[in-house]
């Protein structure tokens, strides 16, 4: 994944953050710009989120009271994502914007603190875990929506953000989150009820980027990986050494990696080892419609069930 960590993004990002700050006072001339967001003009306020999972839990609480759009678009990558002038100066327009923070959406940050739309930050409550890294020391890993602990976190914020702006829909957004919220449950408990099943020797999680700390912690799992979150250097000859011994030592029983990684260096962990490939986790992004995880609640039961099947003995 990009780095963003490094110091070529930071300055890259506080550009682009600064000129499109700029057009937000050029916004009638520059509507048609790109091929980024866009927001219904029929009169109902608009919720903009910074990525695909968020769009799709907002929409599951508004239960079509708002139009909800995300600036990310399914497939694509949050973590070095550059808006274009129509995302933002649609974002600028909308009557609230949600992000998940801890650092996830540098890029969204200059824009957020000069925007007169109301933001709110969907990981607050949320206990941060610290990224395992050199140069790293405090940051947190901001994949916190992987936990379904979390989850429900995200869902009260949002459940609040709605009705603050459409506060004659509340009992839609309180009815809807609680449904939801439920269906997270169940979610949660499979689980841990299958993990539960497995010999402590196999409850072990080891994938290809670290973005699975929350879920390991919350549901009892340990967790290694291949290379920290935004780290600049993947897959290389000591991540692969280090993790061969890790997976050998502990007799791991199967090893993943994410959809939006190579799979190369963890194909060789496999294959010096003897585990197997217990199949690919989603994280950063939804699919398309008709792909495997169109919607949050089927990429946590696709990754719920590719982890137990692979450590289990199957593999998807």
């Amino acid at each position: 994944m990009p780095k963003l960590g490094l110091p070529i993004w930071r300055k890259r990002g506080r550009r682009c953050a600064a000129a499109l700050i700029a057009l937000l006072a050029a916004a009638p001339l520059l509507t048609g710009c790109g091929t980024g967001l866009r927001l219904p003009d029929d009169g109902r306020r608009t919720v903009v989120t910074t990525f695909t999972v968020l769009a799709d839990m907002t929409r599951a609480v508004s239960g079509g009271v708002l139009p909800v759009e995300s600036i990310i678009k399914p497939g694509a990558e949050v973590h070095g994502y550059e808006p274009t002038p129509s995302d933002m100066l649609s974002a600028a327009r909308a009557d609230v914007v949600l992000d998940n923070g801890l650092g996830l959406e540098s890029w969204f940050q200059q824009f957020v603190q000069r925007s007169e739309a109301r933001h709110v930050t969907l990981s607050r409550g949320v206990e941060p875990i610290p990224i395992r890294a050199a140069g790293q020391q405090g940051a947190p890993n901001p994949h916190a929506w992987m936990s379904p602990r979390n989850a429900k976190s995200y869902v009260a914020n949002i459940r609040d953000a709605l009705t603050r702006i459409e506060p004659a829909h509340a009992e839609t957004f309180r009815r809807n989150a609680a449904d939801y919220t439920r269906r997270i449950d169940e979610i949660e408990q499979y689980l841990r009820t299958e993990l539960g099943k497995l010999p402590e020797q196999q409850r072990a999680l080891v994938t290809c980027e670290g973005a699975f700390s929350y879920l390991a912690r919350d549901v009892g799992l340990r967790e290694d990986y291949l290379w920290p979150v935004n780290s600049d250097s993947e897959g290389t000859p000591q991540q692969i050494k280090n993790t061969t011994r890790l997976v050998r030592d502990q007799r791991v029983p199967a090893v993943f990696c994410e959809s939006t990684v190579n799979d190369k260096a963890q194909q060789q962990v496999a294959a010096e080892t003897g585990a197997r490939m217990g199949g690919t986790l989603y994280v950063d992004s939804l699919s398309e419609p008709g792909g495997p995880v169109p919607t949050y609640l089927d990429l946590l039961r696709h990754d719920a069930e590719t982890i137990v099947g692979g450590l289990s003995g199957g593999a998807r």
